[in-house]
């Protein structure tokens, strides 16, 4: 039995095999498709959700897990480890954080044995996946909450992403600039990159996915130079295209760890399918 549970959101891009082999609970974001609502990566994969949505975008949504959905995964974790580190996706982003919080209060009086933490990563994607993995990794080897939660810290300073989009053209429903401005920049062939810090930055911008890939790597580079890395490559529904990045990142970086994942659909329904992205950090 550990000391300390560790818990995220399905936004962390954390693969199910992943997650099981580090003992990392998975809280799903709730998709809705017209009238049928799914836990994301429970009862359905992103790709299968990517291809409902490319039948019709329009009918798509998501919602935060409740605060009771929380509450219960609280319950069920309780049983494990005396105390509680739940890893969320940026506050700004999404209301992950507010419900873990409202749980996190409603626990105290039902599980008064239980210590429980709510860690804003200030980012998402596989980058929030490394934050939690830094905390499942620190209880694996016994450490207590409070050193836990350093290790968690010590991370989500040091961890990195860049996302390209293949389109702008769904941008606008992130909020971040107007419908009409997304689709003249689809129609000129703009494809942005981002980055996720607190919220979602612009980084540049590019006319090809070739060079939007260079682009992605050369920013890595710059970061991590020739230490070992840890590297998280993922994609929207683009699986030859990014097996091709995992092999071309295997072969001109020193990777200490390499994995490929998916992104949640809750970010693809503003970046559109074909969105290629890494997660990294550099390891001295």
């Amino acid at each position: 039995m550990r000391n300390v549970a560790i818990i995220t959101d399905s936004i962390s891009c954390l693969p199910p095999d992943m997650a099981r082999q580090y003992g990392v609970r998975i809280v799903p974001i709730n998709l809705y498709f017209g009238d049928k609502v799914y836990k994301d990566w429970v009862d359905i994969t992103p790709t299968e959700a990517y291809e409902q949505f490319l039948k019709d975008p329009e009918r798509f949504a998501t919602s935060a897990p409740s605060p009771g959905e929380c509450l219960e995964v609280y319950r069920e974790v309780s049983k494990q480890a005396k105390d509680i580190l739940f890893v969320t996706v940026s506050a700004k982003l999404s209301m992950v954080y507010e419900s873990a919080q409202v749980a996190r209060e409603q626990a105290k009086n039902e599980l008064p044995g239980a210590t429980i933490e709510v860690m804003d990563s200030y980012t998402a994607t596989a980058a929030e996946g490394f934050i939690a993995l830094a905390g499942a990794r620190a209880a694996e080897k016994g450490q207590n909450l409070s050193e836990v939660v350093r290790a968690v810290e010590e991370m989500r300073d040091k961890v990195s992403n860049i996302i390209l989009l293949d389109t702008i053209r769904h941008v606008y429903r992130s909020g971040r600039i107007p419908k009409v401005a997304s689709q003249a920049g689809s129609i000129l062939n703009i494809r942005p990159l981002l980055t996720v810090s607190g919220t979602v930055n612009f980084a540049s911008v590019v006319r090809s996915r070739e060079r939007g890939i260079e682009r992605m790597l050369r920013a890595m580079r710059d970061k991590v130079g020739q230490q070992p890395v840890h590297v998280a490559v993922m994609h929207a529904y683009a699986l030859d295209e990014a097996e091709r990045l995992k092999e071309r990142i295997s072969s001109e970086f020193n990777c200490h760890e390499l994995w490929l994942s998916e992104f949640s659909p809750v970010m693809g329904y503003a970046t559109g399918t074909g969105t290629l992205g890494i997660a990294f950090y550099g390891e001295e």
